[in-house]
Parts: C-alpha cells; sequence; structure tokens
C-alpha cells in the first residue's frame, strides 16, 4: 500500500486520461515510453487489478497504484 494517495483532476470537459499519460504526468516514470513498458509488464494495477492496456481510459473514480504510489482520479472543481 502507499504512504499517501495523490491526486489527478481532469479537467471539465474530459471524460477519461489514458493509463500511460497518468504515469508521465504523475511523474512515476521518466516518459511516456517507460510508461508503456511498464504496463505492459503487468507492473500497473488499477482498481486493484493488473492491467496492460496502455491506452485504458481511467475516469473518474479509478485507482492507479505503481511502484508504491497510488493515485485517484478525481474531476477539477
Amino acid at each position: 500500500m502507499s504512504e499517501k494517495m495523490q491526486e489527478l483532476s481532469l479537467l471539465s470537459g474530459s471524460e477519461f486520461v489514458e493509463l500511460y499519460k497518468v504515469l508521465k504526468v504523475q511523474g512515476m516514470v521518466n516518459g511516456g515510453g517507460e510508461a508503456k513498458h511498464v504496463i505492459s509488464e503487468g507492473l500497473v494495477t488499477v482498481n486493484g487489478d493488473v492491467d496492460t492496456r496502455k491506452r485504458k481510459k481511467c475516469v473518474v473514480g479509478d485507482v492507479i497504484e505503481f511502484n508504491g504510489a497510488t493515485i485517484k482520479i478525481t474531476l477539477a472543481e
């Protein structure tokens, strides 16, 4: 489990963010290529399940875990 859950807020009008972009934007990896690699290796979970789809559409309420960090997708207010 992670020490603290971080949040990634979707901008108004956005319905989803692709999984590899979550890792990249949150600085959990050095770039998109590395994000896609760790996802395809089965090192990332979405809502507690391993997901190997690099372009998986993450929506509000989804919880992504990788390398001890946890990100929750929220809606910007």
